[in-house]
C-alpha cells in the first residue's frame, strides 16, 4: 500500500468549497449607553446593553463566521465573564472570526442580515450600515444584504436582535479517498 503525501496546506480548508454559517444575537434596550449598529453609531435615546458594546449585527456576523468553519463561538473565545472584554468595539471579534475563517482557507463571499427592532428606524440607516460593513469584512456593499423587521405585536419593543447567513468560498475542494 502505498502513502501519498498530503499536499494541502496545515491550515487550508479540507471541507466543501462553499460553507454557510448562521448567527443570532439579541440586546436589550438601556439609556445612557450609544447605539451601535453594524460599526455605526446612530442616534437614538437609548443604546444596547451588552458585555462589549453591545453591536447586535457585528455579534451574529462574527458567529456566522465563527459557525461556518465549525469553531468555537463568539461567546467562548470572548466570554463576558473575562473584564478584558467590558465595553470592547465588536470590531474586534469580527476581526478575529474572519482571520480564523481565512486561516482555514475561506473567504467571505457574501452576507444577509436581518435585524428586528421597534426603534430607531432602520431605513435612513441602511446605505451606512452596509457600507460600514462591507468596509469591515472586505466584501462590496452589494454582497451584504440588510433588512429591519418590526416586532409586531410580539412584545420586544426594548430588544435588538439580529439574524445574519454568511456564504464562505473556500480554495480546494475536499478530496475523496
Amino acid at each position: 500500500m502505498s502513502k501519498t503525501k498530503d499536499l494541502r496546506p496545515k491550515t487550508g480548508n479540507r471541507g466543501p468549497k462553499t460553507r454557510i454559517g448562521y448567527g443570532f444575537d439579541s440586546h436589550e434596550f438601556r439609556p445612557g449607553i450609544p447605539l451601535r449598529i453594524g460599526g455605526v453609531t446612530l442616534p437614538h435615546d437609548r443604546g444596547l446593553a451588552g458585555h462589549s458594546d453591545g453591536d447586535v449585527l457585528l455579534h451574529a456576523i462574527t458567529d456566522a463566521l465563527l459557525g461556518a468553519i465549525a469553531a468555537p463561538d463568539i461567546g467562548a473565545l470572548f466570554p463576558p465573564s473575562d473584564a478584558k472584554w467590558k465595553g470592547a468595539d465588536s470590531v474586534i471579534f469580527l476581526r478575529e472570526a474572519l482571520k480564523r475563517a481565512r486561516d482555514t482557507g475561506y473567504s467571505l463571499a457574501n452576507l444577509d442580515a436581518s435585524l428586528i427592532l421597534a426603534a430607531p428606524k432602520i431605513g435612513p440607516h441602511t446605505t451606512a450600515i452596509r457600507a460600514r460593513v462591507a468596509e469591515l469584512v472586505g466584501i462590496a456593499p452589494d454582497c451584504v444584504g440588510l433588512k429591519a423587521k418590526t416586532p409586531e405585536g410580539l412584545n420586544l419593543e426594548n430588544a435588538a436582535i439580529a439574524h445574519v447567513v454568511v456564504l464562505l468560498e473556500g480554495a480546494a475542494r475536499r478530496k475523496n479517498k
